[in-house]
């Protein structure tokens, strides 16, 4: 066994036994949940004991995971710097476990239009929290105002505009994939939210 293969075989032994303490059951209560003997879930998280692929199966079931996340690799990068577009005040950060979301910093400047037809609608939701300022969220016919540390979470299958009032703000957002391509498909060229100026993708 290698150096990498013998720390994976570590790091699944220390998630098992932490999955188990995390949901508060005692080792005879995953073993019995595993079809497990006790001494026999003993031996796997302590090391004494090979781990076989059908045990890691029954195991990851029994503890409401899957295997492709029990024997995970550790050594993939842990820090994600940014894409950073400072002529529009952007910075979008992917999100690894999945591809089709992405993270979001904008500061914007500008009122979301007043003009109902720059109000956009696509599938998908979004989330976001105003990091400083205050933010004006237009949903529908609707107005919400959006202060420093509250958050909105919303479906954009609503017509929707943000953008500051009373000054710059800056927003945090989270886009699942069908909100990201929803924007991405901006027609009239602006960014992340109707009033707020960005780059098309």
């Amino acid at each position: 066994m290698t150096q990498e293969d013998e720390q994976l075989d570590s790091l699944v032994r220390k998630r098992i036994r932490a999955l188990r303490v995390a949901q508060g059951w005692s080792l005879e209560e995953l073993a019995t949940r595993a079809n497990l003997s006790q001494s026999s879930l003993s031996r796997i998280e302590n090391g004494q004991r090979r781990l076989a692929l059908d045990q890691l199966v029954t195991l990851a079931r029994a503890l409401d995971t899957t295997l492709d996340q029990l024997v995970e690799n550790a050594t993939a990068d842990v820090i994600v710097s940014p894409v950073v577009d400072s002529t529009h005040g952007l910075m979008r950060w992917p999100v690894k476990s999945d591809p089709g979301m992405s993270v979001m910093r904008q500061r914007m400047t500008q009122p979301p239009p007043d003009n109902p037809a720059r109000m956009r609608a696509h599938p998908g939701r979004e989330w976001l929290v105003v990091l400083s300022g205050t933010a004006v969220l237009m949903l529908g016919h609707r107005r919400f105002r959006i202060e420093t540390n509250q958050a909105a979470e919303f479906p954009t299958m609503t017509p929707h505009a943000i953008g500051a009032e009373g000054g710059p703000c800056e927003i945090m957002g989270i886009f699942d994939r069908d909100a990201r391509r929803g924007h991405q498909r901006d027609p009239d060229g602006n960014g992340e939210h109707a009033g707020a100026r960005g780059p098309r993708e």
